[in-house]
């Protein structure tokens, strides 16, 4: 039997006060929206979060992929590890995201990769009922700095196992959480999860962690919405 894909609405968007691009994607019936921290010297375009988008979105997940920086500041190489800047944009695409008609209903969580896990759980920090779950997958978590004692988003940190040095940073940023969280360590994967079947690995276990934290928020939210 042919496995049937769910219909997916999606838009070019503009997200928050500076109007970033951004690409909108809704399923039939989504039950969360996950919001992408892309990584640096990445864009909306990454082709591994381009991949993570529709892999969630099979799962009923509406996505938001967009564009932490506007062209001119992605020129300044600093912007890009400026983790407070980057913070500030996840946090504008959340607040965008609970006024937008089309997402407004949704529970939001946060998708964060390299640099961007850091900004992810720096926003999630400051958005503590709005973020119901975040999930790391080859990110710099400790970047967040003072802020990861202040997430109380359940947090997955999902590193590859062959990421030595990544795995040292995600065990110490984790034990500076105070939320409930775990470290998902995927053997043979390298930084990148380029290694055959080790992304698709880490978006299983990130499909797994988003959906145990989203039972019955949908309801929730569009009941109060």
């Amino acid at each position: 039997m042919t496995e049937v894909k769910p219909r997916v609405f999606s838009a070019d968007v503009d997200v928050g006060p500076r109007s970033l691009p951004g690409a909108l994607a809704v399923p039939e019936k989504p039950f969360g929206l996950v919001v992408f921290a892309h990584g640096s010297g990445s864009s909306r375009f990454s082709p591994r979060n381009a991949y993570a988008a529709r892999v969630l979105q099979e799962r009923g997940f509406a996505t938001l992929l967009f564009d932490l920086l506007t062209e001119a500041e992605s020129a300044d190489r600093r912007n890009v590890f400026d983790i407070d800047m980057l913070a500030r944009r996840v946090s504008e695409a959340i607040d965008w995201a609970r006024a937008d008609a089309r997402t407004r209903t949704l529970p939001i969580v946060l998708f964060g990769a390299s640099t961007g896990a850091g900004a992810a759980l720096a926003a999630a920090a400051g958005h503590p009922t709005a973020v119901a779950a975040v999930v790391s997958r080859g990110g710099r978590p400790d970047l967040a700095g003072a802020a990861l004692a202040r997430v109380r988003a359940p947090t997955l940190l999902i590193v590859g196992g062959d990421d030595t040095k990544v795995i040292a940073l995600n065990r110490a940023a984790q034990a500076q959480l105070r939320c409930e969280s775990e470290l998902a360590i995927i053997p043979g994967a390298g930084h990148l999860f380029e290694e055959p079947g080790t992304l698709d690995e880490a978006l299983a276990a990130a499909s797994a962690w988003f959906e145990a934290h989203l039972q019955g928020q949908s309801d929730e939210h569009a009941a109060v919405s």
